[in-house]
């Protein structure tokens, strides 16, 4: 059977890590800075409506994080070459950004539709064969609908980061079979789902569209669950022995408000 697990892809998600050029925001007068914050405002209050939030990020890696959640590509296109017109954004230089769409991986059906289909003698990728994984992933993509296009939730806190799994010279994961890669994953997830309560997580894919192959966003109230819940994913399998992580990113929610108290101070 073929190595390679299903998946089901959804919306589109943009991050846009920010630093704001404060000397020069400073030098203007105050009327200006003024007429560019209601501006951002206003733009902020828009996005906010159509699955797009603001973050005041913790540490020095930037001061803002912009999260866009789209339907597709098209959409974030817009969303990127819209920004460039306010005039707050002449003040605001991109200190990283993260492209990638909203992905569900489906280990368990994955294997019991190849093992039906090997029963049945199909070949991989025969027509018959790309039928039965067709009408696989538009059921699942039926049944998976609002986690794959999810509104951002209302929480406080958010914690971003784009990970790996390890391809190195004595552990590499694209070399794992599908059925040790399905229990890891299985054992994984089990840890995140104790945490459902306290923290809500968005798994992304990013392979061909970044430099990492996948991001993961958590929300919660309280930060001290970022830690927790990572922590104990560190002594887990997948985590411990494949998973390599690039930069975290915290940050706080504002809304149009605390953007114009942010930008005012």
């Amino acid at each position: 059977m073929p190595p390679v697990p299903l998946t089901i892809e959804g919306a589109s998600v943009l991050h846009q890590m920010l630093r704001v050029r404060w000397a020069a925001w400073r030098a203007l007068a105050q009327a200006d800075r003024n007429r560019m914050i209601e501006e951002a405002a206003a733009a902020l209050a828009g996005l906010e409506q159509n699955r797009s939030a603001a973050f005041s990020l913790l540490g020095h890696k930037g001061d803002l994080m912009l999260v866009h959640f789209r339907n597709c590509f098209d959409e974030l296109v817009d969303v990127q070459n819209g920004l460039p017109s306010l005039r707050l954004w002449d003040y605001l230089e991109q200190a990283n950004s993260y492209v990638s769409v909203v992905e569900l991986g489906l280990y368990e059906s994955t294997s019991k539709t190849y093992a039906s289909l090997a029963e049945a003698g199909v070949s991989p990728h025969s027509p018959e064969w790309n039928k039965a994984i067709e009408e696989t992933l538009k059921r699942q993509r039926q049944a998976m609908r609002p986690r794959l296009y999810p509104e951002i939730p209302q929480t406080k806190y958010i914690c971003f980061y784009p990970m790996d799994r390890k391809r190195g010279e004595h552990k590499n994961w694209y070399q794992v079979s599908m059925q040790d890669r399905q229990r890891m994953m299985q054992d994984h997830g089990a840890i995140g789902r104790r945490y459902a309560g306290t923290v809500k997580q968005i798994i992304t894919g990013s392979i061909g569209f970044d430099d990492w192959e996948w991001g993961v966003d958590l929300f919660a109230d309280d930060p001290l669950v970022f830690k927790k819940l990572i922590y104990e994913m560190r002594f887990d399998e997948v985590s411990a022995v494949y998973a390599l992580f690039g930069a975290f990113y915290v940050g706080k929610r504002i809304g149009v408000d605390e953007l114009r108290d942010f930008l005012a101070r």
